[in-house]
């Protein structure tokens, strides 16, 4: 049945855009009452600002810094020394010398967190930010991950925890109050690049600036986790249901759907339709969803020139697809190119490590995928196999055996092969031969012992961190960086040319290489005809890039960074209630007279939430089909209507009106009834309800009977 309930709008905010697979998105969603994050990322890309050089070399440089203004006071005017400052290029002493903080979401430190009422975390790059939240003692959000996600976001934030605990080490710990390398940045001649990234266009993001959190910190934050599996329904207050969707992009990351009384919203992150090493994704699952959030930003970076896309205005976008269409449609979504390409970058990138270590060179890997280190892993020690002398491969990273362990042990992640490989016995990747073997070695540090004396060049090294600010990666670099045979492999979403800074000059190749990190744009408007939803949510950037066809079956809103969104009230006038067959078989069934032609009954029951739908309960003492209440009517009478219903029942009266009290006639009408006894029936126009009055009991029954006639009630 339909019963009318409150309907609360739908807003959202997006707090971040993403920024290629290193820095996720993140939005901040309003949905039947409840405030949804999803995603707290860190913009690792930010610190890049500093540099990885002894404390020493830093308090030489920052006195450059500081003695800069005095010397040229009184040769420049303030106008040439901004003009200065704008052509400048950053240079190695422009960076800042300190151990690195992190840069948040930037409205983030601004909320409420007591207000979050629950997180969803996609991948584990969009994890990282989350101790910052958990830390915080008004925090008591749900918080919605993955299985594969926490276990491989925790590894990850331990491992940076231990980069900066080695990075003290090396140099000595400092003072975390205040960071006084927000001075060096502020002056007027220090590099515009910098000043962007540290301060944000419009100046406000020094706010975001945080010193890393601790073991303490993520260890609160593992235990206020709850793991979901793919699929898998999770209910919150009784009122939404929440699941995780393969996105495909790496092994754990998720879309997500949720469902609430009113109909359905589908979060779609950065998506890989066919993967060589994760599950796919599963699109179909999002099917039929009222609202999807397209948060893919991975078209945004592409340098692929078809990605400014377009399609044909006149198109059918409303027609209905046949089963035969919607195969065709997802084949074209599902094709096996990209897979290809894809594959051919991870065959280029091992010929290359290949290649540098026959012409005695050694390679560094700094890529951050775990799915693609597993692959690469694979490439290179089977390419390496043919060599006459032996290279070895080094897997240096504080959590690297733990990880790598773990990948072994989650088959229901991976794609349908390698599970088909799990089955028939083998292991889920080729790494557990290769480490069993010796081809491939596990190392937790740079300075461990037993790198130390097993260690050989040429030789390939996988090792954090991609931003080449911290960790192994930073010593091997400074090794190497003058070597022409040896190989910098990054990943794209790094400015190169600030990330090597401090490292050159360069003498040494590097190789930088752009993966697929979501849905192509030009896939986008047969994805959204399959999935057929009421209104599609696109960011602004995104909107401008594509056309989608006049014709379509779906409305479009665009939303912009930082400002909020309000989307229109659900027009439907009715919500669905459960209830038990026991009750509607019970229930007095009456037929309404106006135009709508409703069967309704009446009852007494509390309507609660149960499993996100709206159920009817009715205390078991209560029983609708006995019980007496008063008929309650409802609409307007007709007093001809009336009149005619009493003359049927013997009745007999007349209509007049109403009179008002200076003699003029009032807007009422009056029904004077002289037979068989007298009595009066005032009936108001509008809104002012029926009033009868007589001093005959039995008569004043007949009136109401003929009352109830002629109007709805029960």
């Amino acid at each position: 049945m339909k019963a009318r309930l409150l309907f609360k709008s739908m807003k959202l905010t997006c707090l971040r855009k993403g920024d290629g697979f290193q820095c996720p998105p993140c939005h901040m969603l309003n949905l039947y009452g409840f405030s949804i994050l999803i995603d707290c990322p860190l913009d690792l890309s930010a610190i890049t600002i500093f540099s990885p050089i002894p404390h020493d070399a830093c308090s030489h440089a920052a006195d450059e810094v500081s003695e800069c203004p005095n010397m040229s006071l009184e040769a420049e005017n303030s106008a040439q020394k901004r003009q200065r400052a704008i052509d400048k290029q950053p240079s190695h002493s422009d960076l800042v010398c300190a151990e690195p903080w992190y840069k948040t979401v930037n409205a983030l430190h601004l909320l409420d967190v007591s207000f979050i009422d629950i997180v969803l975390i996609s991948s584990p790059m969009g994890m990282l930010g989350l101790p910052f939240l958990t830390q915080n003692p008004g925090f008591s959000a749900k918080i919605y991950v993955t299985e594969a996600t926490a276990k491989i976001g925790q590894l990850m934030m331990e491992d940076l925890v231990l980069m900066h605990m080695e990075f003290r080490q090396f140099y000595g710990p400092q003072d975390c109050s205040f960071p006084w390398w927000i001075t060096q940045l502020e002056h007027e001649e220090a590099p515009p690049l910098l000043n962007n990234i540290a301060f944000g266009e419009d100046g406000n993001d020094l706010g975001c600036w945080m010193p890393l959190y601790s073991f303490d910190d993520i260890k609160d934050c593992v235990k206020k986790i709850q793991t979901v599996k793919f699929a898998e329904e999770a209910c919150y207050n009784g009122t939404l249901i929440i699941k995780a969707l393969s996105s495909g992009l790496d092994i754990g990351t998720s879309n997500w759907l949720i469902n609430e009384p009113k109909g359905s919203i589908s979060y779609v992150s950065g998506s890989i339709f066919l993967s060589q090493h994760t599950m796919d994704f599963d699109y179909h699952g999002l099917k039929g969803s009222d609202v999807i959030l397209y948060s893919d930003f991975s078209c945004l970076d592409s340098t692929d020139g078809n990605d400014n896309c377009s399609v044909d205005p006149t198109s059918n976008g409303v027609s209905a697809l046949s089963d035969e269409n919607k195969d065709d449609l997802a084949d074209s979504l599902s094709n096996h190119e990209e897979n290809l390409e894809e594959m051919e970058k991870l065959a280029f990138i091992s010929s290359c490590a290949a290649d540098s270590a026959n012409a005695g060179g050694s390679t560094l890997i700094t890529i951050s995928r775990i799915g693609t280190v597993l692959q690469l892993l694979e490439l290179i020690a089977n390419s390496l196999g043919s060599f006459s002398q032996k290279v070895p491969i080094y897997v240096i990273s504080s959590v690297a055996e733990e990880l790598l362990a773990y990948m072994n042990t989650v088959p229901e992640w991976l794609c349908q092969q390698r599970q088909d490989n799990f089955i028939s016995g083998e292991p889920l990747f080729g790494h557990t031969k290769f480490i069993k073997d010796r081809k491939i070695l596990l190392f937790p540090a740079i300075y461990s012992p037993d790198l130390i004396m097993s260690w050989q060049e040429p030789c390939i090294i996988f090792a954090p961190h991609w931003s080449l600010r911290l960790g192994p990666s930073v010593q091997i670099l400074r090794r190497w960086c003058g070597d022409p045979k040896a190989l910098l492999v990054l990943e794209d979403g790094i400015a190169a040319s600030l990330a090597l800074l401090p490292f050159r000059p360069m003498a040494m190749k590097v190789l930088q290489c752009s993966f697929l990190s979501g849905i192509k744009l030009q896939k986008l408007p047969t994805l959204l005809k399959i999935l057929q939803p009421k209104i599609v949510l696109l960011s602004d950037t995104i909107s401008q890039r594509i056309s989608l066809p006049e014709a379509k079956p779906y409305a479009v809103l665009d939303y912009s960074e930082n400002k909020t969104l309000h989307l229109p009230k659900n027009t439907d006038n009715g919500e669905e209630v459960e209830m038990t067959m026991d009750l509607a078989s019970n229930l007095k069934w009456k037929k309404t007279k106006g135009e709508e032609n409703l069967n309704i009954a009446r009852l007494e029951g509390e309507v609660v939430m149960d499993n996100g739908k709206h159920r009817l309960l009715v205390g078991s003492e209560r029983d609708p089909s006995t019980q007496a209440r008063p008929t309650k009517h409802w609409g307007s009478i007709d007093p001809e209507m009336l009149l005619e219903s009493l003359t049927k029942m013997g009745i007999d009266g007349s209509i007049e009106r109403e009179m008002g009290e200076n003699g003029s006639e009032g807007k009422g009408r009056v029904i004077s009834i002289t037979s068989p006894e007298n009595a009066v029936v005032e009936v108001a126009e509008t809104g002012g309800g029926t009033v009868v009055t007589t001093d005959d009991e039995d008569l004043a029954s007949r009136i109401l009977i003929a009352i109830d006639g002629v109007l709805d009630g029960i």
